[in-house]
């Protein structure tokens, strides 16, 4: 962005948001166009999640209209949506930096702000947790409001409807959720709920009758009228709402519903938003704003979902700016695009195979699936919990269902794979992608928990390729292993290996020895092993022997294999790419103390600390997981044994 020119005169001028809170219709609007405009020349340079944002410029500034959010508490659902949030509230200066190395998050962080009142990340989180606050709120003797914001696509998950349920039930005052309706989440939205939205936005114009019918209704002087008479005219209230009025599933978990507004209109939004602030009074309210995404933009109109999240681009011309490549040395296939193409070919010999993912069919590479069979494709919207147990009933009748879900995100189906998979012991196969640190969405994102928190549970096999031929074989063993099944793999490009055909299972729990050594064993899993091969070569030129093992399997793990080449050395090294509590370090040195082989052991993962956002490679560096720190660190440890 070129500092020379910075056509924001509203935008520099504020001090402090709440300066907003007296601007004119006028000045509302210009401020609006200001922040998309700025909005669009930073992240045209930096990159970043882009066609959300644009959606939710006016209805941002119409809620710092409305809101003093040094008191009033708002949570951004997922936090995709956030960017103009954060231009408003002190840090146009810090967008530089968005999503780099020690700079500006990507997301909602509390302490980056005191404007963040709620760390965002994963979504359908906002409504149980601005609930939360509303009801300390009301513990602690205070009156500021509560505001969540929320959208379509997060709509779909239980959890929102669980938060929705209780503060209806609680009957909870100043209290708002706004329901940010642009038609779509990352992929288009699915279910049955999006019908329902399209359905209140095709009558919305009865919306304007229902407090004149009410009103009319109230009117009546039932004081000296019949039980009878009474119960009949608040029948006919009832009646009328539900014949007429859009919304009705949100009254009836206790909601007041105002909508659906233009969220695009700032005077229109504001009108809203100012209504909504006199019903909180008297108990919850949700606020329908249909918006759009890119909305300003043409390009991100058009092709939301490819520009959901970008990397730099020409603001003028909309032309993604693409990383220079020597054509002479064509890029290897990624992992995503292995695993969705090797279950395609899976699947066209057995009619058993399903998928299943997450509102994520593109990211996880299931669009090549679904392609081929749309019929055993599932799209289930945000509700990952729901992915799960659906794969287990799939799987009680004999089907084969592959779940491609996000390392992180399966997080959040930790108790439906225990119970509904685990413990009936159902073969179900978990696709990891985004395993290991992914860089700039950071901590809410890097797939380093996996292991752990499956490697506790019975019955499951757990494996990492370590390439994408590998994978393809993973893929196939987990299929056909007749249990509960989960290999994980990392974001970005395999090594270019050779692929092998057909596509042949892996003998279950057996590692591969790649180096025979002497002085140290290098047992190194998934996308750690082509590293441990260089750093064996490399410690091979100064006579230190190094063994390395594949391990493929962290459960059940290769124990002989690790046992025989442990006791041959003077010492071992463990490498993953996760977190060294409950990882596969953890596994390797349980089955040596239980094999009764003391050895010095060096585990090199990811320590007991979050891994912040910025570029892989550096925060890899970081970690001291590198292919140069972790040299670095075995020769140390040699020495010192």
């Amino acid at each position: 962005m070129n500092d020379s020119v910075r056509p924001y005169p509203l935008l520099d001028s504020l001090a402090a948001p709440q300066q907003v809170r007296h601007f004119s219709p006028a000045q509302l609007e210009q401020l609006a166009a200001e922040v998309r405009a700025f909005l669009i020349a930073s992240v045209s340079e930096t990159g970043g999640h882009f066609s959300s944002n644009l959606g939710t410029v006016e209805l941002t500034v119409a809620l710092f209209h409305h809101f003093d959010f040094l008191q009033d508490r708002i949570v951004w659902d997922v936090g995709h949506q956030a960017y103009p949030h954060k231009i408003l509230t002190g840090r146009m200066d810090r967008f530089p930096t968005l999503r780099m190395h020690h700079g500006l998050s990507g997301f909602l962080k509390r302490d980056e702000s005191p404007y963040d009142h709620f760390g965002a990340g994963h979504a359908s989180t906002s409504i149980s947790a601005a609930l939360g606050m509303a009801k300390a709120r009301d513990l602690q003797k205070q009156d500021h409001a509560c505001i969540a914001v929320i959208g379509d696509g997060s709509m779909t998950a239980g959890m929102a409807f669980e938060g929705l349920n209780q503060a209806g039930y609680l009957e909870a005052k100043n209290f708002l959720v706004i329901l940010n309706d642009n038609d779509m989440s990352i992929n288009p939205n699915v279910g049955s709920l999006q019908g329902y939205l399209n359905q209140i936005m095709s009558g919305q114009y009865y919306q304007r009758w229902r407090d004149r019918i009410e009103h009319a209704i109230k009117a009546i002087p039932l004081e000296g009228l019949s039980k009878g008479v009474a119960k009949a005219a608040k029948w006919s209230e009832e009646s009328f709402k539900r014949l007429m009025v859009p919304g009705l599933l949100f009254e009836d978990l206790g909601f007041r519903y105002l909508g659906p507004v233009n969220g695009h209109d700032v005077a229109a939004t504001s009108k809203a938003l100012a209504e909504a602030r006199e019903k909180m009074k008297d108990g919850p309210v949700l606020l329908h704003v249909q918006t759009k995404k890119g909305y300003g933009y043409e390009p991100a109109v058009q092709d939301p979902l490819k520009w959901h999240g970008v990397t730099a681009f020409d603001a003028e011309s909309g032309e993604i700016i693409k990383t220079q490549v020597d054509p002479s040395k064509p890029a290897p296939p990624s992992y995503t695009s292995v695993f969705g193409k090797a279950l395609v070919d899976l699947a066209k010999k057995d009619e058993k195979i399903v998928g299943i993912t997450a509102a994520m069919l593109d990211g996880t590479g299931l669009n090549l699936f679904q392609k081929a069979f749309p019929d055993r494709c599932f799209d289930v919207g945000i509700a990952e919990q729901h992915a799960v147990t659906f794969a287990a009933g799939l799987a009680a009748q004999g089907m084969r269902p592959v779940c491609a879900i996000y390392s992180t995100f399966l997080q959040r189906g930790f108790d439906q794979v225990a119970h509904d998979v685990c413990i009936q012991d159902l073969p179900v196969t978990f696709a990891l992608d985004r395993a290991g640190i992914v860089g700039a969405d950071g901590p809410t994102h890097h797939g380093l928990y996996d292991l752990a928190y499956l490697r506790c549970l019975p019955n499951i096999l757990l494996m990492a390729p370590k390439d994408e031929n590998e994978l393809r074989r993973m893929l196939m063993t987990a299929i056909y292993s007749g249990h509960p099944a989960a290999l994980r793999y990392p974001r970005g490009n395999g090594l270019g290996v050779a692929m092998e055909e057909p596509i042949a299972a892996l003998p279950v729990g057996k590692g591969e020895l790649l180096r025979e050594g002497t002085d140290l064993l290098l047992c190194a899993l998934g996308a750690m092993v082509d590293p441990a091969l260089r750093i064996a070569e490399a410690l091979a030129t100064d006579g230190i022997s190094c063994a390395v093992i594949n391990a493929r399997f962290v459960k059940p793990l290769d124990g002989p294999l690790i046992h025989a080449w442990a006791d041959r050395c003077r010492a071992i090294v463990t490498l993953e790419e996760g977190c060294a509590p409950g990882g596969f370090s953890g596994a390797v040195a349980e089955s040596l103390a239980d094999a009764g082989l003391p050895r010095p052991l060096l585990r090199c993962a990811v320590p007991d600390h979050l891994v912040h956002h910025g570029d892989p490679k550096r925060l890899l560096e970081e970690e001291g997981l590198s292919p140069l720190a972790l040299e670095a660190r075995i020769r140390k440890f040699f020495r010192d044994i």
